[in-house]
Order: structure tokens, then C-alpha cells, then sequence
């Protein structure tokens, strides 16, 4: 197959002509990696430059006489084009794909305009106008909208970013919900075994859902009991790989699915579904399994919740057994240590015994010998074990 999926990046060309090798890509549909796989042919046998190359030789060309010619301002869609092309080459399909939709709405209202002529005025009246819709949405815009400047600065393309002093909307946050263990234990009851693999997955490694998804038999050591989790969600958008160790618990549904596994699939959760987008069944990881969690809640009879409770959840109780947040963050991935802190949302042993310090000084009351009781709104942990 000349043309093929590369997880997490895109669809790719690679064949032979003439004894000699070409390959190139990565491209968001299939479809456009065929065009660009048909020009190269055509070039070659014309013995021609790659087409693809020329065009964005000459147009970042064209950008730097642009920037040289007038170094304070530059088309806002030839802007937004190298800025795809850099998102695409050092960041994840996902992220690029979502910069591609919101880069298009915006070309929609600002394509023939010069970058001078977007002003912060503009910006605002525009992120204003979606705040009223959602808040969320319009901070996400604006941090991609930001990102975009920044980007044309740092190339020396421009350089005034008319999002800045724009500030972010102020939205409601709330303590993120963290499943008891009670309801943990019976979405797991509730699962399908399949299922109830890949969920245990989740939890016994703290993972996030993607990683969980991509996750391949080369990543499972069983000698030294440990999964290799990759993440993006790393500087630079690098796919960088972290070590958990298993728990007995894990290692037993990995051995179990490893001895009855497909040997032609590399992937530990893997399905077939329909592409809508080719027209054929295909074979792969799990994207999203959006409707999995909803329909597993109601069939539980527990209060819903997705699968990044389940990070939260696996946090909070390494918390409450008084782990260190250092070990906490490397079990999560975090790049941060703050990071790490916003997932600790149950009240800790210090937490505790600063409010019996104050409780003792304040009111002259003794130091109960007696773990005190489970404040209204949190929820006491445990580890999951014992369930087939």
C-alpha cells in the first residue's frame, strides 16, 4: 500500500520508481495524500522539482520579500498558511485539526485582510461575540489567536501581536468530580469484559484516554513489569514516552489479552469500524469512545462521569495515602508540578492536621486520637481489587 495512517500523524506516500524511493508526509485526509503521491509521479517521470516543494519554497519566498518590502505587516492568509504548516510538522493530528477549523472560520472574515488590519478592537469585538455563546470557546480561540502572532514575531514576519493585552474571559470553575470508589467498582461490574480490560487499563495506570488507546505490545515489558505510556502533551509536541509499573492486577489482564491477541494487530485495544471517510471497513486503535462512559453510568445507576475522573480518581488516592507529589506527577505525566496540584482535590493529611492545630489553640480542644470523619463532598478511596 503506497498510501498508509500513521497514528497520530497523519496519512503518508511512500513507493519506488526507477529503483529509487519517495516518500512524504504527513497529510490530514487520505484523498490529499493520493493528489500529492500523483504529482510527485508526474514530476518525476517529467523530471521535474517536487511540485509541493517549489510551491512552498517560493511561497515562504514570497512571505520574505513580503516581510523585507514591509516588515510590520504581511497578508493575514499567508500567515495563517505557514502557521499550519509549522503546526503540522511539530504537533499532533489532533492539535492540528483543531487549529485548522478555528483558522478557517477566521480566514472566512479576515482572509483579505493585511495583518495590520486586524486590530485588537477587531479581535475583541469578534471573542466577545463568542463568549456569549461560550467562554470557554472564546478563551480557547483566543489562545490559538494569540499563538498564531506570536508565531508571525518569532519568524520575523510581523511584528506587533494585536491580541495582546486581551484577557482571557473569567468562567466558573468548579472542583472537578471524582467518582467514589463505590461506583468505580460498579461501572466495572457493569462492563462487558472487553471493556472491562480496557477500563482497568485506565485506572490501574492512571493513563489518559489516548495514550491508553495507542497503547502496542511493544510497549507491555512483562519481565520487568512496567507499560510505556506516550503522550504530546509534552514542549514542543514531541511524543514522549513515560513508565508505570503494573499492578498484579493489571499484569493479569495484560497476560490474559496478550495470550489470546491477533498477532497481526500491534495495538492492545484495537476495533473495526466503518470510514465514512473512505467507504471501506478499516482496522485500527479507538479513537474516542464517547457514548462507552454514558451508557455504562446509566447502566451502573451511578452518577456519569468520563475517563479523566479516573485520573482524578487514581491521583486522590495515592494523595490520600500520603504519596509524594514528585512520584504522584511522574505517574500522571505532568510536565508541571501546579498541574499535579489541581488534580489533588481531596483534603490531604497536612490539610487535616492544620485545621486540629487550629481547632485545638482556637476552642482548647483536644487532638482527636480518631481519624476525623469524611467531609460532606469528598469521598473516601480504596484500591480496586478482586473483581472478574
Amino acid at each position: 500500500m503506497s498510501v498508509f495512517f500513521v497514528q497520530n500523524k497523519g496519512w503518508r506516500y511512500n513507493f519506488y520508481l526507477n529503483k529509487n524511493r519517495y516518500a512524504k508526509g504527513f497529510y490530514v485526509t487520505k484523498a490529499e495524500a493520493r493528489i500529492a503521491e500523483a504529482k510527485r509521479k508526474e514530476a518525476i517521470q517529467k523530471g521535474l522539482p517536487d511540485p509541493e516543494e517549489e510551491r512552498k519554497r517560493e511561497f515562504r519566498k514570497e512571505s520574505v520579500q513580503a516581510a523585507e518590502t514591509t516588515p510590520t505587516d504581511m497578508a493575514f492568509l499567508d500567515l495563517v498558511n505557514l502557521r499550519l504548516d509549522h503546526v503540522r510538522s511539530y504537533n499532533s493530528i489532533r492539535h492540528y485539526k483543531e487549529v485548522f477549523y478555528q483558522a478557517r472560520a477566521w480566514v472566512r472574515m479576515w482572509g483579505n485582510l493585511n495583518v495590520s488590519q486586524i486590530t485588537k478592537s477587531v479581535l475583541k469585538t469578534y471573542l466577545v461575540r463568542v463568549s456569549n455563546k461560550s467562554k470557554k470557546t472564546a478563551n480557547r480561540y483566543l489562545r490559538n489567536l494569540r499563538a498564531l502572532f506570536n508565531f508571525g514575531m518569532n519568524e520575523g514576519l510581523i511584528h506587533t501581536n494585536p491580541t495582546t493585552g486581551l484577557r482571557f474571559f473569567p468562567i466558573e470553575k468548579s472542583v472537578k468530580y471524582i467518582p467514589p470508589r463505590e461506583d468505580v467498582v460498579k461501572i466495572l461490574l457493569a462492563a462487558e469484559p472487553d471493556v472491562r480490560d480496557y477500563l482497568y487499563c485506565l485506572v490501574e495506570t492512571m493513563g489518559r484516554m489516548t495514550e491508553v488507546n495507542q497503547l502496542k505490545w511493544d510497549d507491555v515489558n512483562f519481565e520487568k513489569r512496567f507499560v510505556l505510556l506516550h503522550t504530546r502533551k509534552k514542549r514542543g509536541g514531541h511524543l514522549s514516552p513515560r513508565a508505570v509499573s503494573m499492578t498484579n492486577k493489571l499484569f493479569e489482564v495484560l497476560s490474559r489479552r496478550y495470550q489470546k491477541r491477533d498477532p497481526s494487530k500491534p495495538w492492545v485495544f484495537w476495533h473495526t469500524y466503518w470510514s465514512s471517510k473512505n467507504g471501506e471497513k478499516k482496522e485500527g486503535p479507538y479513537q474516542d469512545r464517547k457514548r462507552l462512559m454514558r451508557s455504562l453510568c446509566k447502566k451502573a445507576g451511578v452518577k456519569y462521569f468520563r475517563y479523566h475522573a479516573l485520573r482524578h480518581f487514581g491521583a486522590s488516592i495515592l494523595d490520600d495515602a500520603n504519596v509524594g507529589i514528585g512520584a504522584i506527577q511522574r505517574i500522571l505525566g505532568h510536565e508541571n508540578r501546579t498541574t499535579t496540584e489541581i488534580y489533588l482535590h481531596s483534603l490531604g493529611y497536612a490539610e487535616r492536621e492544620a485545621i486540629e492545630v487550629f481547632e485545638t489553640i482556637f476552642h482548647g480542644e483536644k487532638k482527636s486520637d480518631t481519624p476525623s470523619d469524611t467531609p460532606e463532598g469528598q469521598t473516601s478511596h480504596g484500591k480496586v481489587i478482586g473483581i472478574r
